[in-house]
């Protein structure tokens, strides 16, 4: 997956925002405030962090060399996905929608809400 495709599926999440709060380099997606995706657009292979279920995460990283426990991030629920074609596209999109599932369900209840009603 190239880094145009990535953006635009997390881009067109409902109720998702953009910044570069870790500087230049690191582009950042959150809902409703909190982060469910991080790009480093600095390193090749592009890669991108993705929330995880911590089970799923463990089976990803055996299953996939390209899957690691998330740099600079909680090694228990968050990936790094290096993408230079060991996960598939579908599953990428897949990770992405898991990732932006379990932060919307730990959200406020006020803050579901809003975001239903966007």
């Amino acid at each position: 997956m190239d880094v145009e495709s990535l953006y635009r599926y997390c881009h067109a999440r409902k109720g998702v925002t953009e910044g570069m709060p870790f500087g230049e380099g690191v582009l950042v997606f959150k809902v409703m405030g909190r982060m469910f995706a991080l790009i480093n657009l600095t390193r090749l292979p592009l890669s991108v962090n993705l929330k995880c279920d911590p089970l799923r995460a463990l089976d990803l990283r055996e299953r996939y060399e390209a899957v690691t426990p998330g740099y600079h991030m909680n090694k228990k629920h968050w990936n790094t996905l290096r993408l230079d074609g060991d996960v598939p596209d579908d599953l990428v999109r897949e990770l992405v929608d898991h990732s932006y599932a379990l932060v919307t369900a730990g959200l406020k209840k006020a803050d579901r809400e809003a975001l239903a009603r966007l």
